[in-house]
């Protein structure tokens, strides 16, 4: 067994990377655009919700179009997608749009293209790694996911800052670059679905994600935890206002505060790919999930720029310990045959948790705030992990995470000596 990580991996992380550069200056500009124009916290919910839905309601299809074709595929024609709307998105603004009803159109279709990209982009670098080196792999790949979340809405800001349009016509320039390198992936060897199925068989296979996450402890708690936490404690969608209103800062400050979680992520990529947790993951997971919290409340408390980029920081650095055993663990525990459909029912989990989480702090801040509508969510939060803690026990008892299989999960998750 080897603790390499294999050139195909490699060559495919450097792919998400763009890709997911592409999509950091999108979504941090497109933000800031729509504020600018309207001023309503509201509005920043309403484009988290138009983002959701489509993922919401084509997850299901897309897990099992992701377990039945090449995720090569899968995954670049959901990059199209995103694609398309960055190029829509430059049309949009060099039109001088005082109406924010087309940028939400465009950010529908982005959906569209997530709702493809998620389950196939999750499960390609599982896929191609052998088990000794998945936590490795998903510590590199959450890296380079935050080193493009700095990237991103730092350039978005200073191109933004000279054009409203040139973030945009960066962005869709750089999905190209991403879809052209997945030529150079290999394909992967995992089992994939091959029956012939009928119309009422697909769907029923659709929805099977739903139905193992539902019966596998160990996976339900791990994504609902996520999923509550970060709905109540996302402070991302408003960070607008709160750079406006509560820092009274401008718009290349404001690119920072966007890039400081990713900072603090990649910090701590950074030392667990060197140093992949060894054991007792599922009880860093939950302190992890605590400290979140904690910043996302001081974080709502302060007027101080400085203290403001800290918190940030450091609620990166604490997702990231969240991400890696999530990523590593639902994986490992699902049968490679059902790992699109597993992963496209966490993805709107996972991306509900955001999106939605953007309604609710833009519904909130629309009514207390953006400052009381953090600190509220933030202690949302630490209570979700004091609850989590007591109701699904087998969280606390993941170890090694390179112990976990199916059958060990369904075992109740006590791996053999």
């Amino acid at each position: 067994m080897t603790d390499r990580v294999p050139k195909g991996v490699k060559v495919l992380i450097g792919a998400i990377f763009l890709a997911r550069l592409g999509q950091a200056v999108v979504v941090a500009i497109v933000g800031l655009q729509v504020y600018q124009i309207t001023g309503r916290e509201l509005d920043l919910g309403l484009l988290g919700l138009v983002q959701f839905i489509p993922v919401f309601l084509l997850s299901p299809a897309a897990g099992f179009v992701s377990d039945r074709f090449d995720r090569r595929k899968v995954y670049a024609v959901g990059l199209m997608f995103e694609t398309l709307v960055s190029f829509g998105l430059v049309l949009y603004s060099v039109s001088e749009p005082t109406s924010v009803m087309p940028a939400f159109g465009l950010m529908g279709l982005f959906g569209v293209g997530r709702s493809l990209v998620a389950p196939s982009g999750w499960a390609l670098p599982i896929d191609m790694s052998p088990p000794s080196v998945v936590s490795r792999v998903v510590a590199i790949r959450s890296g380079s996911f935050q080193i493009a979340t700095i990237i991103g809405p730092i350039t978005g800001a200073v191109l933004y800052d000279r054009s409203a349009e040139l973030p945009y016509l960066a962005s869709a320039i750089i999905y190209v670059a991403s879809i052209v390198a997945l030529f150079f992936v290999p394909k992967p060897t995992t089992i994939k679905m091959t029956q012939a199925t009928t119309p009422r068989a697909a769907v029923r296979d659709a929805f099977e994600g739903l139905r193992f996450i539902r019966r596998t402890p160990t996976v339900l708690g791990i994504i609902t935890l996520d999923l509550f936490a970060v709905l109540l404690g996302g402070a991302v969608a408003l960070l607008p206002a709160i750079a406006d209103e509560r820092l009274g800062v401008g718009v290349i400050e404001f690119g920072w505060l966007r890039a400081s979680i990713a900072i603090g992520a990649l910090g701590m990529a950074i030392i667990l790919a060197a140093r992949p947790m060894r054991r007792h993951a599922g009880v860093k997971m939950l302190v992890a999930v605590f400290i979140f919290g904690v910043a996302t409340i001081v974080l709502g408390l302060t007027t101080n720029f400085v203290v403001a980029l800290g918190a940030l920081a450091v609620l990166g650095a604490a997702d990231v310990v969240s991400v890696v055993v999530r990523s590593s663990v639902t994986p490992l525990a699902t049968p490679e045959h059902m790992r699109g459909r597993v992963l496209a029912t966490e993805s709107v989990f996972i991306g509900g948790s955001n999106e939605l989480g953007a309604v609710e702090s833009g519904l909130v801040g629309q009514w207390l705030g953006a400052s009381l509508a953090v600190i509220t969510g933030g202690i949302g939060t630490l209570l979700v992990v004091v609850l989590w803690w007591k109701l699904f026990p087998a969280l606390r008892e993941i170890d090694r995470m390179q112990d976990i299989t199916p059958e060990v999960v369904f075992g109740g998750l006590h791996p053999p000596p």
